[in-house]
């Protein structure tokens, strides 16, 4: 069974409880597939990037096979702006919708999703967005100061691979959920020096692990999640602490997903 959600922002969960571990979100029209179901929680699959959890049941609505087949052969286009407002062009009721969010039926500020047509700023929206330095930079620049949250990818709160997937999704890419994850794709560059705007720059603890990713602006730059979505120094070690000039992250590999 299928279902997607039409809230702004959906948490799925470790457990199948209020009180458990939020692993990531869902934004409003991403459909997941059903794996199990309790009287209040469904455990669900994402069609996106395959990442699964339990979401409370009542915040997902069930999809008809029909219904499924044509969202999926549907164009999309994408919220790049951190928010966006919709209204129902039905009820005029609004919907907060975030950046990285995939709006079907799109075409000047009108999108239509399951029959409703919705109203929508046209500058926050993006269609076929091609990855240029000028672009990536003007975009990631509106996500600066969003603070920290675990499993989240929205611009009130995300996590450092939260922050990865939504910025390369507005430019029509779409990575796996966690940094161990994404750190699997796109071409190994070799050093620092020779690192462009939107490569990918990976951290590990001391157990080896992979346990944080940024964006690298340039070579000396980075732009990444942790407290909150900043810039900060970065050379062949690691990131340097603005406030103590210490090293804060352990660099292990840099990564190119565009133009590999």
């Amino acid at each position: 069974m299928k279902v997607i959600t039409l809230n702004s922002v959906v948490p799925l969960r470790a457990e199948a409880a209020e009180s458990a571990e939020m692993v990531t979100q869902m934004l409003f029209a991403e459909t997941a597939t059903v794996l199990e179901q309790t009287e209040r929680w469904t455990k669900i699959k994402l069609d996106t990037d395959g990442y699964e959890g339990w979401a409370d049941r009542k915040m997902l609505s069930q999809l008809g096979d029909k219904q499924f087949e044509q969202l999926q052969s549907t164009p999309k286009s994408v919220v790049s702006f951190p928010v966006s407002l919709a209204v129902s062009l039905e009820n005029k009721t609004s919907i907060l919708l975030t950046g990285g969010t995939h709006v079907p039926n799109y075409n000047a500020g009108i999108f239509e999703l399951l029959g409703v047509k919705f109203n929508i700023d046209a500058s926050t929206v993006e269609t076929a967005l091609e990855f240029t330095t000028e672009n990536f930079m003007r975009i990631a620049f509106f996500y600066l100061n969003t603070p920290y949250l675990w499993g989240g990818k929205n611009a009130l709160g995300m996590d450092c691979s939260g922050f990865t997937q939504i910025m390369y999704s507005i430019f029509g890419i779409q990575l796996p959920r966690d940094a161990s994850m994404q750190v699997q794709h796109g071409k190994v560059v070799d050093f620092l020096v020779e690192a462009k705007a939107g490569d990918l720059a990976f951290f590990e603890n001391a157990d080896k692990k992979i346990i944080h990713v940024g964006i690298l602006l340039d070579s000396n730059r980075i732009m990444h999640c942790s407290g909150r979505v900043k810039i900060n120094q970065i050379d062949s070690q690691g990131i340097i602490s603005e406030e103590t000039g210490q090293y804060t992250h352990q660099l292990r590999v840099i990564k190119r997903i565009f133009g590999e």
